[in-house]
């Protein structure tokens, strides 16, 4: 049997043959080396990242050691090919399954790094080590996607709150009987109108809208747990034009106060395709990373860019990164049915864009993750503590026989379900594969290999073929929500496949993902309004106040003077913004409003007519 110690060495002698003639260290590995990397990863009592074998780890990158409660580490060694030994310190994360080794300096571009430590776990300790080699990282166009025309008029906009003017949300089928109730959860941009965060009821009245800055888009907007509490949670930041994002996600509570920011750790930026929270406190995200390969073997440029799809779980409380993973370490390029691009451009070979942790519970603990990659047709189940794929559902090496209807075409949003199922949103397009885009759920069998059909979704009125993003939502009583991403359409079905609510956004405006969701929340800031006379002795108060919930009725207070106001009438609330007709009492004007019993919940400053 071959030592740990020996095989790092071998691995890494290896390692550096496979790289001969590139242009960078990146060079994919090939499969029995992956193998070999893979038992290596397997030996060790926890998950070790960067793991055995990642051809193209951060410069910037810390140790990480993931484990089960109660884990230590210690008697960390570092040391690069060229830079030699690096010092550093520990952090614990606050979930207290394990350590980060944060090294004093950066590694060096190209250098192989080896890595040895002493991991108590369960009070034994034994032996942990991993070895990987540094990311010659190319730098790319920071050019960000063209606007793409709208319509004026599909933008909203109120007298009270000038500065909200988000899309509209039209309503094309009304909720019927049996919808899951909620708001809806949208990011929109592109199109005309203001990028951000936005809530709307399913009648489409605007609840919240969190407009962002000139350059910023917003996606992933949704509710999650964090801390046992309610969270908004997205991401925000600049999409650009090569096919990523670079940003951060933010988690915000029911009060839309700022919790916490969640960004990319080892030197990365956050990418725009995940956010999801786990119970344990975690966070997982992905990123892309650009780097330089000879890809001349591939029909392409022998300095040639290709774009690394990486996956991180994120301490939120300490920002450290607790695992990664690098599809280049585990993905070969001979699977993407994305071509070559011309030089200059980065190749985005596989392009993860969904991550759904833990099988049915979304905890680590269960100890795998279910990845999507557009550019494969493929859908990973990931071993955490090896990172070795377990197996592929769909692309040209599916582990499984792929039944009637459940081959996908550059699909998004594959998450585990209840019972073992997966659900997926199949684009079907870009270049066009079908002639809808569907929502699938899929049953794996891991016994006999096989794949079949469950349900599938379609919109039976319109042809929506959308060529990216998009999403497929369980919703409670079996019903489900599809957001179509590039397009502005989203749809909820029951669990028969009958249209129970239709919707769209502006012409042209997209959203990355659709969700529905109960929401409360009560803002800290007061509401607003504004007042004009309107002849005949009365005056027209419009009042909102972006992001209550529980506002059922306003009042109109007016008098002499900031201290001498009084009622005047009440009128109950109209959607986001409610226009009164009041008596005019006096110059200055205020708004109360009021709960479903009256209360006075919130009251807005005092203008002056």
């Amino acid at each position: 049997m071959i030592r740990a110690s020996m095989l790092l060495v071998a691995l890494g002698m290896c390692a550096g043959l496979c790289a001969c003639g590139a242009t960078s260290s990146a060079s994919p590995n090939p499969p029995e080396v992956l193998t070999a990397y893979a038992r290596l990863a397997a030996a060790n009592p926890v998950a070790v990242s960067p793991e055995p074998g990642t051809p193209d780890a951060s410069a910037n990158t810390q140790i990480s050691f993931l484990g089960t409660a109660g884990t230590h580490v210690s008697g960390v060694r570092v040391i690069g090919s060229r830079s030699g030994a690096h010092a550093g310190v520990l952090r614990a994360y606050s979930t207290g399954t394990g350590e980060s080794f944060l090294v004093a300096h950066p590694f060096l571009p190209g250098e192989r790094v080896q890595v040895t430590a002493k991991v108590e776990v369960g009070g034994a300790t034994r032996a942990a080590s991993t070895s990987f080699t540094i990311a010659h990282q190319a730098s790319v166009s920071q050019k960000q996607f063209p606007i793409n025309p709208g319509d004026s008029h599909a933008v909203q906009h109120y007298a009270s709150a000038p500065s909200l003017t988000p899309s509209t949300v039209r309503i094309t089928t009304p909720a019927k009987p049996g919808a899951a109730p909620g708001d809806l959860f949208l990011a929109p941009y592109q199109g005309v109108g203001t990028p951000g965060a936005m809530i709307a009821e399913q009648d489409g009245s605007l609840v919240w809208f969190h407009p962002l800055p000139a350059g910023d888009d917003a996606t992933n907007f949704r509710v999650q747990q964090y801390e046992g509490k309610p969270v908004l949670s997205w991401w925000q930041g600049r999409i650009l034009e090569v096919g990523f994002g670079q940003g951060e996600d933010v988690l915000y509570n029911t009060s839309y106060q700022h919790v916490a920011s969640i960004r990319a750790g080892n030197g990365y930026h956050a990418d725009l395709h995940e956010i999801a929270l786990a119970p344990e406190g975690t966070a997982w995200i992905d990123m892309f990373d650009p780097i330089e390969m000879n890809l001349s073997s591939y029909h392409g440029s022998a300095h040639g860019v290709v774009s690394d799809s990486v996956v991180q779980e994120i301490d939120v409380k300490t920002g450290l990164v607790m695992w990664e993973w690098h599809a280049l370490g585990h993905v070969p390029i001979s699977e993407s049915h994305n071509p070559v691009p011309a030089a200059g451009y980065p190749w985005d070979y596989v392009h993860v864009n969904s991550i759904s942790p833990g099988g049915e519970g979304g905890s680590s603990q269960t100890g795998d993750v279910l990845l999507s990659a557009r550019n494969t047709w493929a859908l990973y189940d990931v071993d955490i503590h090896s990172g070795a794929v377990r197996w592929r559902l769909g692309g040209d090496h599916s582990s499984f026989k792929l039944g009637p209807g459940t081959r996908t075409y550059w699909q998004h949003d594959a998450e585990w379900q209840p019972g073992g199922l997966i659900s997926v949103f199949d684009n079907g397009s870009d270049p066009p594969k079908e002639k809808q885009s569907r929502g699938l759920v899929l049953d794996p069998n891991l016994g006999t290999r096989t794949v079949t059909l469950v349900k599938q979704f379609a919109n039976p009125t319109k042809t929506l073929l959308a060529t990216s993003q998009g999403n497929v939502l369980n919703l409670p009583g079996g019903d489900w929500l599809m957001g179509y991403g590039g397009l502005p359409n989203f749809t909820e079905y029951d669990a028969s496949g009958h249209v129970l609510l239709d919707g769209t956004l502006g012409k042209n405006v997209q959203s990355f993902r659709t969700y529905l969701s109960p929401w409360s929340g009560r803002p800290t800031t007061p509401p607003s309004l504004v007042a004009t006379p309107s002849g005949a002795g009365a005056i027209a108060v419009s009042a909102s106040w972006n992001g209550a919930t529980e506002v059922a009725s306003w009042r109109v207070l007016a008098g002499t003077s900031p201290g001498a106001l009084a009622p005047v009438t009440t009128a109950p609330r109209a959607g986001f913004q409610t226009t009164i007709s009041a008596p005019a009492a006096g110059p200055y004007v205020a708004v109360q409003a009021l709960d479903s019993v009256g209360a006075v919940i919130g009251t807005s400053a005092t203008v002056k007519l």
